[in-house]
């Protein structure tokens, strides 16, 4: 059953498919911009076509052969199955531009369907169940042009596909307002880590006075314990259970799990609120893994032993010092001095110990440094769960629109 108005067709009946060129790096022909499927990324639209890789074809490229606006391509092979059947949609093109053979573009007729509304409906989850249902199960290795031409659509009037076309467009654009907003505010505290963390930028005291006290190099086993001894077992036995799964970069709240002291008390790292943990091994520790630990349960937790623990003491500041681990100093150095054979590598506890760190002699500055970077850090949380709120939100959305359980305004009347 379709709503009333629309009408039941195929993919098929409103689109054209023809499959990319194949071509090899001794071709001699032609030269022109190619989009593979390394050119998706993410992304839904191609707009710019200024990092696409020109390559030669053996023979000259028939018209047939171009992309056009309002065009889709689909991925039609790929040793990552999960991108096979991922679409992107060329708004404009202005200039020669071809495609892959490990893609499938897509032509719509114009005169029934809106190119950007396929562009929406490819993106859909009811459009991916068709594709791995028809398939032969969810993790498909090809696509083909029967597997789109027989993909069911509910295809609602133009003036309804404009309509809805307008309201996701405004999502999309939310969103990727969103994702600016959300990069830039990344790219903001990277470049405030690297002035706070390294006395270039200093700021001020309680007295509102700016610090100005010199800082001191110190090996790091100064300024807290490292992988200090088991912590005693809680009244009632319980604490909190860190998978490793669960660490990763900037991660400062954990979700955790309740266990009894007496299932956790052997073969796993112990720590407190307050500690931070490091990754040991490669490439874990290369790329930043590790935690601030706070909110355990009676303030105490478990977790991998592939994590090193270091326990602030009355020189240094607890958070500043899990922000001076993330830091790129900190852990190309820690790379370099890794022991171990290939792809067994880590970083190990007397390393750790022996390694001199740069920082303010201040507490109080160590702190004042954390609660900025920190504050960074929370307007990026904040920005993440908008972003996922509005992804989501849009989610559920297309699921209602594209299939007509929701109906928009057309000229301010609502359609039955």
């Amino acid at each position: 059953m379709v709503p009333k108005g629309w009408s039941h067709t195929t993919l098929g009946k409103v689109m054209v498919f023809k499959n990319g060129l194949n071509f090899t790096k001794a071709d001699v022909g032609e030269e022109i911009k190619i989009v593979g499927v390394s050119d998706f990324k993410d992304l839904s639209e191609l707009r710019s076509t200024e990092r696409l890789e020109s390559v030669n074809v053996a023979s000259h490229i028939k018209d047939d052969e171009l992309l056009t606006d309002g065009d889709l391509l689909f991925v039609r092979s790929n040793g990552n199955k999960d991108l096979i059947g991922r679409c992107l949609f060329f708004p404009e093109v202005k200039e020669r531009l071809s495609f892959s053979g490990f893609t499938i573009r897509g032509r719509a007729d114009k005169k029934n369907i809106l190119p950007q509304y396929i562009a929406f409906v490819a993106r859909s989850s009811f459009f991916k169940s068709q594709i791995s249902q028809y398939g032969g199960g969810t993790n498909i290795s090809n696509l083909s042009q029967q597997i789109l031409n027989d993909i069911a659509l509910p295809l609602p009037p133009h003036d309804e596909q404009k309509k809805i076309v307008q309201i996701l467009s405004t999502w999309d654009k939310a969103i990727s307002t969103t994702e600016q907003l959300l990069a830039n505010s990344q790219q903001q505290k990277k470049a405030l880590m690297q002035q706070l963390l390294t006395g270039k930028k200093r700021l001020l005291d309680s007295n509102g006075v700016r610090f100005s006290g010199e800082w001191i190099t110190i090996p790091l086993e100064k300024l807290c314990h490292i992988n200090p001894k088991r912590p005693p077992e809680p009244k009632d036995g319980l604490v909190s259970f860190i998978p490793m799964e669960f660490v990763s970069e900037d991660a400062k709240l954990l979700s955790t799990s309740e266990r009894f002291y007496t299932d956790v008390s052997k073969g796993f790292t112990s720590f407190l609120d307050g500690d931070i943990l490091i990754a040991k091994i490669t490439p874990c520790f290369e790329n930043g893994k590790g935690c601030y630990v706070q909110g355990m349960k009676n303030g105490v937790g478990f977790g991998s032993t592939e994590f090193h623990v270091l326990r602030a003491n009355k020189l240094s500041s607890p958070l500043y010092l899990y922000y001076m681990t993330n830091t790129s100093e900190f852990r190309i150095k820690g790379e370099a001095n890794m022991q171990g054979s290939a792809g067994q590598k880590r970083v190990t506890t007397d390393y750790l110990k022996s390694l001199k760190v740069t920082v303010p002699k201040q507490v109080e500055e160590q702190q004042k440094i954390a609660v900025v970077i920190s504050t960074a850090d929370q307007d990026i949380t904040a920005l993440q769960q908008k972003l996922d709120a509005l992804k989501q939100e849009k989610k559920a959305l297309m699921q209602q629109l594209l299939t007509g359980k929701r109906r928009v305004k057309i000229d301010n009347k609502e359609v039955a």
